[in-house]
């Protein structure tokens, strides 16, 4: 399908921070109209009302991703308000640290509510009806984490090897109905979401200061141009940084290195486990 943002309609879960804050914008600059989708309302709001002090078309919906029947009244609501669904950005999250003997229910329940029923929710309520009008997008954000070995994110790891599968599988589906699908797999990105990660018998300040100065963190507006790109030419599975792209490329062509990596990592997030 050709790509045209000027005048598309757009939704992007998780719009009020991090990646999906840069996603509103790389959308609106482009003359797309957005829906800025959020658990928090407010932030929300304040993203949206800034977009239309700038003349951009946006609106703010409160929506908490986990809620199918929400999920589906706002891909209703931008149906009937705009005519049609062009592009949805299943992009919220959340992230666990920490080794899997230390992570509980409530950490396993809340990571594939959000991460994968969140888009299981925002497809099921958008491809249907993207197939039927015979054109759309629909990106979803995965991680490189779901590329390869994640120690230490392993519940977030099988989240989003899911949401990878998920997207290929559906790309192979979808293209008979004109419809798109991509998936985003950043890297390390400096966003609320990793600041705000939640921490299983760690200290996850420390352990977030040692990620921040080992890592190489990207910023969002970064990321959400690579992915603007990648949509335009409709590349399966969008790597961003280049030093994702390159950590990829290697452990596609030496995949031992993933488990030298693996094994290293581990041991510095075992250093800030604490005992009880």
């Amino acid at each position: 399908m050709a790509i045209v943002f000027k005048g598309a309609a757009a939704i992007v879960t998780g719009g009020a921070s991090g990646i999906g804050q840069s996603i509103v914008r790389a959308l609106a600059a482009r003359g797309a109209r957005v829906v800025v989708a959020d658990i928090d309302g407010e932030g929300a709001e304040a993203e949206a009302s800034a977009l239309r002090a700038k003349g951009c078309e946006a609106v703010a919906k409160t929506v908490d991703v986990t809620d199918a029947g929400a999920v589906e009244r706002l891909v209703a609501g931008v149906e009937k308000r705009w005519g049609q669904l062009d592009f949805l950005f299943n992009n919220a999250g959340v992230i666990y640290v920490g080794e899997l003997l230390d992570m509980d229910d409530d950490a396993w329940q809340r990571c594939i509510d959000i991460n994968l029923w969140g888009v299981i929710n925002g497809v099921r309520a958008a491809y249907p009806r993207m197939a039927r009008q015979g054109s759309g997008c629909i990106v979803n954000t995965g991680s490189i984490a779901g590329l390869g070995p994640a120690p230490g994110f392993t519940i977030y790891a099988a989240t989003k090897h899911a949401v990878v599968g998920l997207s290929q599988s559906l790309r192979g589906e979808a293209r008979k109905y004109g419809v798109q699908v991509n998936v985003l797999c950043p890297g390390f990105v400096s966003t609320p979401m990793v600041t705000n990660a939640s921490y299983a018998r760690m200290d996850g300040a420390a352990a977030a200061a040692s990620m921040r100065k080992r890592g190489v963190f990207t910023e969002p507006d970064l990321v959400a141009a690579d992915l603007m790109q990648g949509i335009e030419r409709d590349t399966p599975v969008i790597v961003t940084p280049a030093t994702a792209r390159l950590a990829m490329s290697i452990l596609r062509y030496a995949p031992f290195t993933g488990e030298i990596f693996s094994g290293k990592f581990m041991e510095a997030i075992r250093g800030f486990r604490t005992r009880k």
